[in-house]
């Protein structure tokens, strides 16, 4: 139901499940309601999600129903129906229904 990620600790629903390895990549299959994250090196969801912010890490997913952030990263997604912000890294998706900011990186359409 809950993933965090803080002071470089992971936690599912309240638990430590931190792995000895410095990298951390996430994948979560199914449907998400919300997702923050505060640093990873990739992040996907194989599914739809409400909303996504990660503070650093690159995102790629499905269906965003509302808005995407990342505070450095690339963001893949195929729809997102808010806006979509990063502070450093490109933006692509097929459909973007709100605003796009990013500080540097490239805004990419899919086809």
């Amino acid at each position: 139901n809950n993933v965090s990620i803080v002071n470089g600790k992971v936690y599912i629903d309240g638990k430590d499940v931190t792995p000895d390895a410095k990298e951390i990549y996430i994948a979560v299959q199914g449907d998400v309601e919300s997702i923050d994250v505060g640093a990873c090196n990739d992040f996907e969801v194989i599914g739809n999600v409400g909303s996504v912010r990660t503070g650093s890490g690159n995102l790629k997913c499905g269906n965003v129903g509302g808005g995407a952030q990342t505070g450095s990263g690339d963001i893949e997604c195929e729809t997102i129906n808010g806006n979509v912000q990063t502070g450093s890294g490109n933006v692509e998706a097929t459909t973007i229904n709100g605003s796009v900011k990013t500080g540097s990186g490239n805004i990419k359409y899919k086809k």
